[in-house]
């Protein structure tokens, strides 16, 4: 049995060793269904099951959480990667739908930061997107002070991005993943088979405020939208 964690990639790999074994697979990033993995949700056939999470969704949902946090905003910066293009065109168009100018920011791996955001350096106190994707969670620190470098406030999608720096972050509970994938595990280590094995969405969603860093940047929410941004929904 394999377990492929992560991204496509993974996933790709994880199938080309397998021979024919079960794969559980945790997509962060990607849409199994939509990729042609499996055939539909209730019975996904081949050796493949596991939980996604539609992560398309949560970006354009972001740049929603972002007007409201910022609605003087004239323009959004969206940061993405290779693995994350597709979750920047999502907010690029929702950015559009709610008259933003979408300001794309490309990130490289092992790149300097700091540089990376020169692309903001005339929209500073305008917000950016943070996707999800490995680089993103790796390299949280040093984006958060990159960014806080130039006071521009960041929503984030991973709770982790949060804790070094990041002004807001509305995502999916990475941690608590890892605990409902494990039941896939130990159910394809038994004699499940994993084509009778629905795949699932991820149940637990959150959103957060850093109020440490709203204070840094001089950045006033309401009392409201802070509120609701402490509930985490199970």
């Amino acid at each position: 049995m394999f377990l492929a964690v992560g991204n496509e990639p993974a996933l790709r790999a994880a199938l080309s060793a397998a021979d024919g074994k079960p794969i559980s697979f945790l997509a962060v990033d990607f849409d199994p269904l939509a990729k042609g993995y499996a055939a539909n949700l209730s019975r996904p056939g081949g050796n493949v099951t596991g939980i996604f999470v539609r992560q398309l969704e949560l970006a354009a949902k972001r740049v929603e959480i972002a007007r409201e946090a910022f609605p003087r905003a004239s323009l959004v910066g969206i940061a993405f990667d290779t693995l994350s293009r597709e979750q920047g065109d999502a907010a690029a168009e929702a950015a559009r739908k709610l008259g933003l100018e979408p300001r794309m920011v490309e990130v490289k791996d092992e790149q300097d930061y700091t540089g990376a955001f020169g692309a903001m350096e005339d929209a500073r106190g305008q917000p950016i997107i943070l996707p999800a994707g490995p680089i993103f969670l790796r390299d949280r620190a040093a984006i958060a002070q990159a960014l806080l470098e130039r006071r521009i406030p960041s929503i984030a999608a991973f709770r982790e991005n949060l804790e070094t720096g990041a002004l807001i972050s509305y995502g999916f509970d990475l941690m608590g993943l890892f605990y409902d994938i494990a039941s896939y595990v130990q159910r394809l280590a038994g004699a499940a088979k994993a084509s009778d094995m629905p795949i699932e969405q991820s149940p637990r969603f959150y959103m957060a405020v850093n109020l440490k860093t709203a204070a840094l940047l001089g950045v006033s929410l309401s009392d409201v939208f802070i509120a609701r941004a402490n509930e985490v929904r199970e």
